[in-house]
């Protein structure tokens, strides 16, 4: 077993201590993220961007208050907000340090990181450290996840079904068609278009698929012109998609999708990364061109 599909394998319990972490009342997240009413910017890079843009969507929609979510690299300079949250698994990444420097002194600032002893705790205000959802891999996925259900959690989310969601997604054969597809398409809305985000970018790093991904509306506007026989257009988010099946299926391409927790999904889709990578003989461990994490010179 290599170390992803380890730590894919341990996301229900990783979910269960980051929810418990974030109910804690005498715990150091409550005081560590942003109060009700505060003006939030939330950056991170790669797959910390995309959970940024969730957690982004989630606090709007649960009126908490304004909430943006950039590429740490792209936050504009002359913004004005009550706090800046920045995720960062490794707390190395040279963009989220210069960020952090830049506005410290003047915001405060949060960081959500897998490693106590990192540069990022150093220069943030406040950490919140998950260290028991740090990985070997390149390729992020229980940091990813637990990071969301912790930040879920704290906004007050219904969470007591996700722990079986998970499990119940580690347990189910992956379709061979699947496994065979040549191009994939994820879809979202609201909070889940980040789960989407995060999707197709596990498929490129762990398999070198061919993948993209769009807020649900949008497929129509252009992007279901790539879809065909070989083709998963594949909805993350509980309830039906805005988008037909048969929409799909005049294109000659598959639908996929249960409609469980958008976090569950992803464990098939990390899963399933990690079985075209086998056949590919990719090592999901160590993706091509990639390393844990971006340290510029």
């Amino acid at each position: 077993m290599s170390h992803t599909e380890a730590e894919i394998a341990s996301q229900p319990d990783c979910w269960r201590r980051a929810i418990a972490l974030a109910r804690d009342p005498e715990g150091p997240v409550q005081a560590a993220l942003p109060r009700p009413g505060e003006r939030v910017a939330v950056v991170g890079c790669g797959t910390s961007w995309f959970i940024a843009q969730s957690y982004a969507a989630l606090r709007e929609a649960a009126g908490q208050g304004e909430t943006d979510a950039f590429a740490a690299s792209e936050m504009p300079a002359g913004r004005v907000y009550d706090r800046v949250v920045a995720l960062s698994r490794s707390g190395t990444t040279t963009e989220v340090l210069e960020l952090l420097g830049a506005v410290r002194g003047r915001v405060p600032t949060t960081v959500i990181t897998a490693v106590p002893d990192s540069p990022v705790v150093g220069v943030a205000d406040a950490a919140v450290v998950l260290d028991f959802a740090d990985e070997r891999s390149v390729v992020q996925t229980r940091w990813a996840t637990s990071e969301l259900a912790l930040l879920r959690a704290h906004l007050g989310a219904p969470l007591e079904h996700l722990e079986a969601d998970g499990e119940a997604a580690l347990a189910e054969p992956l379709p061979g068609a699947l496994v065979d597809a040549g191009q994939f398409t994820f879809l979202g809305r609201g909070w889940t278009y980040g789960v989407a985000q995060e999707a197709a970018l596990k498929m490129r790093e762990a398999a070198g698929s061919w993948t993209e991904a769009y807020p649900a509306k949008e497929y129509r506007h252009g992007p279901i012109s790539v879809t065909g026989p070989r083709s998963v257009v594949w909805w993350l988010g509980e309830g039906a998609s805005d988008v037909a099946d048969q929409e799909i299926t005049r294109t000659g391409g598959r639908v996929a999708g249960s409609g469980r927790d958008p976090l569950a999904e992803l464990v098939v889709v990390q899963r399933l990364a990690v079985a075209i990578a086998a056949t590919r003989g990719l090592d999901p461990d160590e993706p091509r061109h990639l390393t844990r994490s971006v340290i510029l010179g």
